[in-house]
């Protein structure tokens, strides 16, 4: 898989502040603000910084955390986890193996099959209707 690299200007030019924030710096949207927490649609989340298939609508459930959750990734290398010991907390972080931008992190409490709960921000997201994937 070819990585995207980009300078911090060409990331500012892509990607809005806000989405910035979150994939560039390792920032978090407030729980309950992102558009896709809720979103039941079916489909493909891409990284919205370089629009790889990252997560799949079927593998997506209300963990009631207040951002999009899912038990896997869509394939396999698409993720990378990394530790974090932001905050105080240890945690693990997960990145688009593609540009290396901050995702939101992977906890081990959730459903089966995986029992992990990948919590997403929906800022690192762009949702596409299966159509259109």
């Amino acid at each position: 898989m070819d990585h995207l690299t980009l300078s911090e200007g060409e990331w500012r030019k892509k990607l809005s502040a806000e989405q910035y924030h979150v994939l560039r710096e390792a920032g978090t949207e407030p729980a309950f603000s992102g558009r896709y927490d809720h979103n039941k649609a079916d489909g493909v989340y891409r990284c919205a910084g370089c629009a790889m298939p990252l997560f799949d609508s079927a593998d997506k459930y209300d963990s009631g955390s207040g951002w999009p959750s899912f038990t896997r990734p869509a394939a396999a290398g698409r993720v990378t986890e990394h530790g974090d010991v932001s905050h105080g907390m240890t945690r693990v972080e997960a990145r688009c193996s593609k540009c290396d931008g901050h995702l939101g992190h992977v906890f081990p409490d959730g459903p089966p099959p995986t029992g992990l709960r990948y919590c997403i921000n929906s800022l690192s997201l762009d949702f596409k209707p299966r159509a259109d994937a």
